[in-house]
């Protein structure tokens, strides 16, 4: 086997049972890394896919909105793991609805799963980085992060906050060897944007393909979603040597999205 870049390090992926948190997951235990899953999805498939690199893999079903539950996922992966080298912040969820109709407790559930619990994992993670002088934090945030869309309130001001969550903690980490930065994705095909692409298929009865088109075509120039397996490889970079030096950024991955 060729060398791999990430042996015996540990990463921790929030919401890592499927979509981009599971594509992200593999491509860090393809190159060594041991991973601790997290997410209310069916764990034991993602279990086996991630074994297959021939890495240890441990899941812990934390609810991303609780503290405490956090708190004890992340003492759990002190136990089973040694600490978190890598923390891969990925945990969240959507609503859409305008201003004054956004629901008071759907707002507050997507600012503690998409923001407040990246807060709560990398304090808790950060300890046994800096003792390693060694940690990579990676904040999945969006090209919501960068620019607003109508009818996405909480999601847009949480991924606002992501962003600017990773340039305080790069900032505070600058002369060590722990990094933190954000990825901004655009469309990924996932579950839950197929499911707005069904949607708008038969709000407009339109076929599969012509809605995929549609929805890319709205904001996406390059009129291709982008993959979990490139967000990944991203990632990677990210936590290699040639990383280390990247340090604070929100690294759009949106086929020109933000370009326009």
């Amino acid at each position: 086997m060729s060398h791999r870049t990430l042996a015996g390090k540990s990463a921790l992926v929030t919401g890592s049972t499927s979509g981009i948190g599971l594509g992200i997951a593999k491509s860090l235990a393809s190159q060594g890394a041991n991973i601790i899953l997290n997410g209310f999805g069916d764990y034991h498939l993602a279990k086996n896919e991630l074994e297959a690199f021939g890495v240890q893999v441990h899941y812990h079903g934390a609810d991303m909105s609780k503290i405490a539950e956090i708190e004890a996922m992340m003492q759990f992966a002190a136990d089973t793991s040694a600490g978190v080298d890598i923390l891969i912040n990925n945990a969240g969820i959507q609503h859409v609805a305008s201003v004054e109709n956004f629901p008071v407790e759907r707002w507050d559930a997507i600012i503690a799963i998409n923001l407040s619990s990246a807060f709560h994992t990398s304090r808790l993670a950060l300890p046994h980085m800096k003792q390693k002088n060694w940690g990579r934090i990676i904040n999945i945030a969006s090209v919501h992060g960068l620019v607003g869309s109508a009818q996405k309130s909480a999601y847009v001001a949480a991924k606002h906050g992501i962003v600017g969550l990773t340039k305080v903690i790069a900032l505070e980490n600058a002369t060590s060897g722990v990094t933190c930065n954000a990825i901004c994705p655009g469309w990924v095909l996932t579950p839950l944007v197929q499911k707005q692409v069904d949607a708008k298929a038969q709000e407009l009865q339109l076929s599969n393909e012509q809605a995929t088109k549609l929805l890319l075509g709205e904001k996406e120039p390059s009129m291709a979603f982008t993959t979990p397996q490139e967000l990944g490889e991203l990632a990677v970079f990210l936590c290699s040597e040639a990383g280390n030096n990247v340090r604070g950024v929100a690294w759009n991955m949106d086929g020109g999205w933000t370009a326009q």
